[in-house]
């Protein structure tokens, strides 16, 4: 991946970023656009990828071709062969291909409506408050930011501009993790009392990849993997939690020196639930296992973009033949052409950094119990 990184320290990076907004006044609604590709009767919203790694190549952008209510538009990439290739494969429009350097020339393109970051996590405040200061909407995919106060700033800077910012949280667009979310909020079988969830997978030898650069990515595996396990307690309680004690171990120190390989972590939540959860870059687990009073529930795979399944009670959760991915984006673009916020908000992301920015200073402090 062919990008720059700004030199700046974090806290006045964000203050250099945030400033431009600060003159804006925050609508009370956000309007529904009159924009978008006729397809048939049915409107669709220009979608503009930034980052064409691995994520944006084999997962989203095979799904705008089966989207509904949007598509790719556009594409931002540092990697002039890729500008070619994509135009070619998906046709796009040379006028929608952009740079980092010309990124902020998006303002006037009428075709691209949402821009969805897809770039190493130092880069996603950057590129969010950007995008939002060019009049666009905004899906940015987890973790959020690096820290709250870039969460924070992205979030301020959507609603200055009037704009929408969801995060990339696909899973609440799955429907079997959707009933157990719904079993979160209906309690058919009582408070839930004991969570277990396990997001992990063994990580190539690629040294120079961008997740083992803690400039680039913020942390290791609780930033990428351990996240999923913060949701999954979240949406499978329905509550925030309140306190965490974080443990680290390393089986490679060389590999993961400078971010954490493994991490387990227990929560207590508000009535008295709690969870156990464990992250790694070197185990494979992909698990939710949730102890209801009267009952219990689990997925396993819990995470995959494909074929989630499990129980709940006596009841089988099959694989469901859907498109994670495919749903998120068509769910955003429904969300600006109704002018409702999306599913996942910007302060879906900023709950979990803030519960990302406890567990580590737990890990700092020995383990200690943290107020979250």
């Amino acid at each position: 991946m062919n990008i720059s990184h700004p030199s700046a320290s974090r806290r006045s990076f964000v203050k250099r970023l945030s400033s431009g907004v600060a003159a804006f006044s925050v609508a009370a609604n956000f309007p529904a656009l009159a924009i978008g590709a006729e397809n048939g009767s049915r409107k669709k919203l220009g979608i503009a990828l930034v980052g064409l790694g691995n994520y944006s190549t084999k997962q989203l952008a095979p799904a705008l071709v089966d989207a509904q209510d949007s598509y790719l538009a556009g594409i931002v990439t540092g990697t002039k062969s890729k500008e070619a290739e994509w135009s070619q494969k998906y046709g796009i429009k040379r006028t929608n291909i952009y740079n980092y350097e010309n990124f902020d020339s998006i303002a006037s393109n009428k075709d691209i409506d949402i821009v969805y970051i897809v770039l190493p996590n130092s880069m996603h405040a950057e590129y969010t408050i950007r995008a939002a200061n060019a009049g666009k909407h905004v899906i940015c995919e987890k973790p959020m930011a690096l820290n709250v106060e870039e969460a924070q700033a992205m979030i301020e800077a959507c609603k200055a501009n009037n704009v929408l910012l969801s995060i990339g949280y696909r899973l609440h667009f799955d429907p079997n993790t959707r009933e157990i979310m719904k079993v979160a909020k209906e309690k058919p079988y009582g408070n839930v009392h004991y969570i277990q969830s396990e997001a992990s997978f063994i990580m190539g030898n690629n040294l120079k990849a961008w997740r083992l650069n803690r400039e680039l990515a913020g942390g290791g595996a609780v930033m990428d993997m351990g996240i999923y396990c913060i949701q999954a307690a979240r949406y499978a309680t329905g509550e925030e939690p309140i306190a965490i004690r974080a443990q680290e171990y390393k089986t490679d120190w060389e590999k993961f020196k400078d971010v954490d390989e493994t991490v387990t972590w227990q929560m207590e939540f508000p009535s008295g639930a709690y969870s156990n959860s464990t992250t790694s870059y070197n185990i494979r687990s992909n698990r939710l296992y949730i102890s209801y009073r009267n009952g219990s529930a689990q997925l396993e795979p819990a995470t995959k973009y494909n074929g989630i399944k499990g129980s709940i009670q006596d009841r089988l959760l099959e694989p469901q033949p859907i498109n994670q991915q495919t749903r998120q984006m068509d769910g955003f673009a429904r969300s600006i052409m109704e002018g409702v916020p999306s599913i996942v908000p910007g302060e879906e992301g900023l709950r979990d950094m803030k519960v990302i920015e406890a567990l580590y200073r737990s890990l700092k402090n020995g383990g200690n119990r943290v107020l979250i």
